[in-house]
């Protein structure tokens, strides 16, 4: 399965370099040459096919958790004071996307969508600690049933030129289900609540729609968050 932002990127790969292989095989005599444009050609095609893929995840749906937004490397946790919705407190994680990742960004929680907008802005590496801020993003906020309103930032990397977001306010959605796509390499983050429990680690490899990188504690039942 192929995510649909990038069906006709495809198909016009296809025809691109379908025809460039088989004008290879026709007209150029040299048989090292033709060679290594028919690989080249299927070296590219193959890349394209990689970075577009969109595998089926099934989330098992629960209100406790809030599972990974992205495939990816976590490369932040920590506390952060969020300014441009919450301005508050929260508890930030950061996934980190190399090229080679699946760029479907899939909804981290059930819940309606009370803020979204996108911001234009600046192409740093997707690791550099302005991009959350600099760069060009979109922010969505999803309010929960347990934890309240959550936070999700697509930010575009160095590579990245454009990122699609499904999220518009007033809508519910569903976790798990597909919230947009980034082109290339990029990062998401989360912003949730200081009493939530995070269950990842740093550099910790996740998938999106699978791996839950926070879960609710209810304050009756425990008195101290460990992080």
């Amino acid at each position: 399965m192929f995510h649909r932002e990038g069906q006709k990127i495809i198909l016009f790969s296809f025809v691109i370099i379908g025809a460039s292989i088989l004008l290879a095989h026709f007209f150029i005599d040299i048989a090292w040459l033709r060679m290594v444009i028919q690989i080249f050609g299927l070296i590219i095609l193959i890349t394209i096919l990689q970075f577009f893929r969109n595998p089926k995840r099934i989330a098992i749906k629960d209100f406790n958790e809030i599972l990974a937004p992205v495939d990816g490397k976590v490369v932040v946790i920590e506390e952060v004071f969020e300014k441009e919705f919450f301005k508050d407190q929260r508890r930030q994680v950061s996934i980190f996307m190399s090229p080679v990742n699946v760029h479907v960004t899939r909804y981290p929680a059930s819940g309606s969508i009370t803020f979204s907008k996108y911001h234009p802005g600046k192409f740093l590496v997707a690791w550099h600690p302005k991009s959350s801020e600099e760069n060009e993003r979109t922010t969505v906020v999803i309010k929960t049933p347990k934890f309240g309103e959550i936070l999700y930032r697509q930010i575009a990397g160095a590579l990245a030129r454009r990122i699609v977001n499904y999220a518009e306010k007033g809508e519910s959605v569903q976790q798990g289900d597909d919230a947009g796509f980034i082109k290339f390499g990029s990062r998401v983050d989360l912003f949730l609540p200081l009493d939530c429990q995070i269950n990842v680690k740093l550099n910790q490899k996740v998938i999106g729609a699978e791996t839950c990188i926070a879960t609710f504690v209810d304050p009756n039942e425990k008195d101290e968050i460990t992080y």
